[in-house]
């Protein structure tokens, strides 16, 4: 009789051939073989964490795991499979179509009815479309699989409602110093020797993976493979024989909105060293100068105003010398406009007083202004009263008419209210002489 193919047939395959230790990646050799051995996400696998929590309660739901490159979405979806006592299956959204989906699901049904239940893990959900992510709802909203999806893209972007709706999201952190040092630690008991590297290039060692542990532990395999008689290494010499992992950034994707958010946000709060190293994050993740020159712009207009008119300017002149300069020479005129900007008094007046106007006209409608500021052309319009009682401000008393602008039948609004900051503080003086001298001429009617 030949072996059944049968999924769930008696013969069971031949066991796979055992790889030696040595030919496996070093990163693969020290994946955790149990949840508590996963280093840098204490607040999912702690005592008190959630997967901890769910685990506990034998209830384990249907998951996106969000977090960066190499932080151990894929490792701890394997051992989450292991926990319940699901069958593993595991699957790339980058490789696999609507046949892949669909024969995964088939055999997660046999197994159910078998009693075996089944974690899929779905690397990079991200990428399948929306079509291909509605294939999840059904098998996940009647138990046929426990989804794991992982992505490294914000899922409220890049995963339709209704398949979040049905799982939980939860955010892994890129490995802090310390995380990663334990890496290292457990790679030189892997290695049976100690890297050979100065404090100070072990430190920089981390800031190498930026947060990324595989990256950490494919680094620390190549400092391994130098010969035993090797000094240790300083920071040139590391630096010399490694590459620096290129900076997490998309101009596409959520990182890019990230960085602009916390450049915007220091402009605001007047930090205009946290500024220019915003700046600088942009710029080393491959960022068009031109995009930063145009948020600068609006930047000026938003949340400085009247505060400093000459913010405007000088953000203008900031994108206008990188159009004639280029990089990286213009770059630095865009550098002095975050500075500009940095240390300018604040003040989101204008936009404020913009929106208030915006919605205050929205809402009269149609209203006409007063006749007497209308022109009168013609002997008809002079006859309907356009232009009639208009005063000429330049004649009269300090150049103040203090008439009404406003509409017929509006009441009169203040959306600009200037603050007591820059230059606003003498707009304000201004705009309160004037409102003095309107009262007057309105009680002497």
């Amino acid at each position: 009789m030949p072996p059944s193919d049968d999924l769930f047939g008696a013969v069971a395959p031949p066991p796979p051939a055992v790889e030696p230790a040595g030919h496996r990646p070093l990163a693969d050799r020290l994946r955790p073989a149990i949840l508590a051995d996963v280093v840098g996400q204490d607040h999912l696998l702690g005592p008190d964490g959630t997967l901890t929590r769910m685990l506990d309660r034998g209830s384990l739901a249907s998951l996106i795991l969000w977090g960066p490159p190499g932080v151990g979405k894929t490792t701890i979806a394997r051992l989450l499979a292991a926990q319940a006592h699901l069958h593993f299956v595991q699957l790339s959204a980058v490789f696999s179509g609507v046949a892949d989906l669909k024969r995964a699901f088939d055999d997660a049904a046999k197994r159910r009815r078998t009693g075996q239940g089944t974690l899929l893990f779905v690397d990079e959900i991200h990428r399948f479309n929306r079509a291909q992510q509605d294939g999840f709802l059904p098998v996940v909203e009647n138990g046929t699989v426990t989804l794991v999806g992982a992505t490294t893209e914000n899922p409220s972007f890049a995963l339709n409602g209704a398949l979040l709706s049905r799982c939980q999201v939860l955010v892994l952190r890129r490995l802090d110093d310390a995380a990663l040092d334990l890496l290292l630690t457990r790679a030189e008991a892997e290695l049976q020797r100690s890297l050979p590297l100065t404090d100070e290039a072990r430190a920089t060692l981390r800031a190498m993976a930026d947060g990324d542990g595989r990256y950490l532990l494919n680094m620390a395999e190549q400092i391994a493979a130098l010969p035993p008689a090797t000094a240790k290494l300083d920071v040139p010499a590391l630096s010399t024989l490694l590459a620096k992992r290129a900076a997490l950034y998309d101009k596409d994707r959520e990182e890019h909105y990230n960085l602009i958010s916390a450049l915007h946000k220091s402009l605001r709060g007047s930090d205009p060293d946290a500024a220019l190293y915003w700046f600088a994050r942009m710029l080393a993740g491959g960022e068009d100068p031109r995009y930063i020159a145009r948020r600068l712009v609006r930047f000026a207009a938003e949340d400085i105003g009247m505060a400093d008119p000459n913010a405007l300017p000088q953000a203008l002149a900031g994108w206008e010398t990188y159009e004639r300069l280029g990089s990286p020479e213009g770059e630095l005129a865009i550098a002095q406009v975050v500075l500009y900007l940095g240390t300018a008094p604040k003040s989101n007046a204008v936009y404020t007083a913009f929106g208030q106007a915006r919605r205050a006209a929205k809402a009269t409608g149609s209203l006409m202004p007063p006749a007497h500021i209308l022109n009168a052309p013609t002997k008809l319009m002079k006859t309907l009263g356009y232009g009639a009682g208009y005063e000429y401000d330049h004649e009269a008393e300090e150049a103040f008419s203090g008439q009404n602008y406003f509409p017929d039948g509006m009441a009169r609004e203040q959306f600009y209210r200037p603050r007591d900051r820059g230059f606003e503080r003498e707009i304000g003086r201004r705009l309160a002489h004037w409102a003095e001298l309107r009262a007057k001429r309105q009680d002497g009617e």
